[in-house]
C-alpha cells in the first residue's frame, strides 16, 4: 500500500482514479487545486503525487516546481494537452512521467505501479554503491552526490545517472537509457530523454561537477 496524493480540479476524474487505485490497495488523499495540494503535502508528504497540469489559480507545473525544492517524491503528471513541448516542460521541472487524458484506469495503475517500484528500488537498477570520480550513486537509498554535495534527483534522473556511472565511457543509446530508467514497455521520445539528461547536467554543474555527461552524436550519451 502506498500513500498517494491526487491533485485534480475535476471531481469525476478524481472518482475514477480513486476507484482504480483503491482496488490496488493504495490509500488516496485528494486535493482540488494547487494550493490545497501544497498544504496537504506539507502536513504529510505522500509516497507518490498524481498531479493535473491545467488547474486554475496554481497549476500543476508550479506545484511541481515548489515541491521539487524540498522533495524527490515521484510525480505523475496528468494533462489534456498531448503536445510534446508540454510533456518536456513537465519533465524539465522534475516530473517522472506524463499521462495524457483521456486515459484508461488500467494504464494509470500500470504507470503508478512502475513509479512506486522504481522509487522503492525494485528494479533492474544496480543496488551497490556506484562511483566514478566525484560522482557517487546509492540506488538502494535513492541518493547521489557530486563531491560533498548531495543531489536532489527524481527517480528517473537517478536511474539514468546510475547506469552512466556504472559504465563510465560506455555510450548509451537513448533507447537503452529508457529501458534502464523505466519498468516495462514505455514509449518515451528522444526529446524526453534529452530533457532528463539536461536536468542531470544542470544539477551536476550546480554541484561543481561539469562536463562529465557527454553527447555521442547520432547515438546518445556517455559519462566521461
Amino acid at each position: 500500500m502506498a500513500d498517494i496524493l491526487l491533485v485534480d480540479d475535476d471531481p469525476h476524474l478524481r472518482e475514477v482514479v480513486r476507484y482504480a487505485l483503491a482496488r490496488e490497495g493504495h490509500a488516496l488523499r485528494e486535493a482540488g487545486d494547487g494550493e490545497e495540494a501544497l498544504r496537504a503535502f506539507e502536513v504529510a508528504p505522500p509516497d507518490l503525487l498524481v498531479l493535473d497540469v491545467l488547474m486554475p489559480e496554481l497549476d500543476g507545473l508550479e506545484v511541481c516546481r515548489r515541491i521539487r525544492k524540498v522533495s524527490s517524491v515521484p510525480i505523475l503528471f496528468l494533462s489534456s494537452r498531448s503536445e510534446e513541448m508540454d510533456r518536456v516542460m513537465g519533465l524539465d521541472l522534475g516530473g517522472d512521467d506524463y499521462l495524457t487524458k483521456p486515459f484508461s484506469p488500467r494504464e494509470l495503475v500500470s504507470r503508478v505501479r512502475a513509479l512506486l517500484r522504481r522509487a522503492g528500488g525494485e528494479s533492474r537498477a544496480p543496488t551497490a554503491l556506484l562511483e566514478s570520480g566525484a560522482i557517487r550513486v546509492d540506488p538502494a537509498s535513492h541518493r547521489a552526490w557530486a563531491g560533498e554535495v548531495e543531489l536532489e534527483l527524481t527517480v528517473t534522473e537517478l536511474r539514468m545517472l546510475a547506469a552512466l556511472v556504472k559504465h563510465p565511457g560506455r555510450a548509451f543509446t537513448r533507447a537503452a537509457l529508457v529501458e534502464l530508467a523505466y519498468d516495462g514497455p514505455h514509449h518515451v521520445s528522444d526529446r524526453t530523454v534529452d530533457s532528463h539528461v539536461r536536468n542531470l547536467r544542470a544539477k551536476l554543474r550546480d554541484a561543481g561537477v561539469d562536463g562529465r555527461i557527454q553527447t555521442v552524436h547520432g547515438l546518445g550519451f556517455r559519462l566521461s
